[in-house]
C-alpha cells in the first residue's frame, strides 16, 4: 500500500500561518457578523419580515445604495481623470495635489461631515452661490451623494494611479505611429489595460459608501421617507433597545451587499479572463 505526502512548499511555514489566518478573519469577521445573524434568528419570520420591508426601512435602503452606487460612478470617472493627471503630467504642486487625495483618509469622518454640511448649506460658499439656481444639497439626498463621492474617491484614484504608472507611454504613441487617433489610442490601448483597475475601484468606493455613516448624518438631515440611511436607521433602533430589529436590518443590508460585491468580483475576473484572451489573440 502506497501513500502519496503532499509536496513540501517552497515556502516553508504554510500551515502555521494558514492557522492564524483563519483564526484571526474568524475572530475580527466571521464571529460578529454569526452574532448579528443570531441576534437576528430571535425574531420569528412574520416579525423578522415585517421589520425588513417597513416603508422607513425600504426607503432607507433606496437612499443607502443608490447614493452609493452613484458616487461610486462618480468616482470612477473623475478618479481615473486625477489619477491620469497625477501621472501623465508635470506640473507645479503637483505632490501637494497627491496628498490631497489622500485627505479624506485621515480626516475623521465627522469633521468632513461638519465641512461639508456648513460648504453646502443654503448660508454656505457653495449652496449660497447655487441657492438662485434652486439647487439644494444640504439636508437632501443630493448631499448624501456629495458625502459619499467625498469619502470614496482615493478609493478609485489610489486603484487606478499604479496601472496607469505601469502602462508605458510608448505603448500610445506606436498606436498613433500605425494611425490610430486618440479615441482608438483610448479604448484600444489605454482602457483594456485599466478596466479591472476600474471596476476594483469601484468596487471599493462602493463598498466604502455603503456603510459610511460620521460624514453623511451632518449633511442629510436624517429625513425619515427622504434622507435617512440604513446605518443611522441601524442606530436608531439601537438607541430604541430594539437589538433584534437593528440585527435584522443589518443582515439584509451585509446579504445585499454581499451579493452585489460577489457580482461585481465575478465582472473583475471576467475582465481579466478576456484581457489575457485577447492578449494571447
Amino acid at each position: 500500500m502506497m501513500f502519496r505526502f503532499r509536496q513540501p512548499s517552497v515556502l516553508p511555514g504554510f500551515g502555521l500561518t494558514l492557522g492564524f489566518t483563519l483564526g484571526y478573519l474568524g475572530l475580527i469577521v466571521l464571529i460578529p457578523l454569526a452574532m448579528a445573524f443570531t441576534q437576528a434568528f430571535h425574531l420569528s419570520w412574520d416579525q423578522f419580515w415585517h421589520t425588513v420591508t417597513a416603508p422607513r426601512v425600504l426607503a432607507s435602503y433606496r437612499l443607502t445604495f443608490g447614493a452609493a452606487f452613484l458616487a461610486a460612478v462618480i468616482n470612477t470617472g473623475f478618479g481615473f481623470i486625477i489619477a491620469w493627471v497625477l501621472v501623465r503630467y508635470p506640473f507645479p504642486g503637483k505632490r501637494l495635489v497627491d496628498a490631497l487625495v489622500d485627505l479624506p483618509f485621515a480626516l475623521p469622518t465627522a469633521v468632513a461631515g461638519i465641512t461639508l454640511a456648513a460648504i453646502y448649506s443654503s448660508n454656505g460658499w457653495i449652496g449660497h452661490a447655487l441657492k438662485p439656481l434652486g439647487i439644494k444639497i444640504a439636508f437632501t439626498p443630493l448631499g448624501v451623494i456629495v458625502a459619499l463621492v467625498f469619502i470614496s474617491l482615493p478609493f478609485v484614484v489610489r486603484t487606478v494611479q499604479p496601472v496607469l504608472e505601469d502602462l508605458e507611454a510608448e505603448v500610445e504613441e506606436a498606436a498613433a505611429s500605425l494611425g490610430a487617433d486618440r479615441w482608438q489610442i483610448f479604448w484600444r490601448v489605454i482602457f483594456p489595460a485599466v478596466r479591472p483597475a476600474l471596476l476594483t475601484g469601484f468596487t471599493l468606493a462602493f463598498a466604502r459608501a455603503i456603510g459610511e455613516y460620521g460624514s453623511v448624518i451632518f449633511i442629510a438631515g436624517n429625513l425619515p421617507m427622504i434622507s435617512e440611511i440604513t446605518p443611522l436607521l441601524i442606530v436608531s433602533k439601537l438607541e430604541q433597545y430594539d437589538y433584534s430589529g437593528a440585527a435584522a436590518v443589518s443582515v439584509v443590508m451585509l446579504v445585499i451587499s454581499f451579493m452585489l460585491l460577489l457580482v461585481i468580483n465575478l465582472l473583475q475576473r471576467w475582465s481579466r479572463i478576456r484581457n489575457g484572451w485577447e492578449a494571447v489573440t
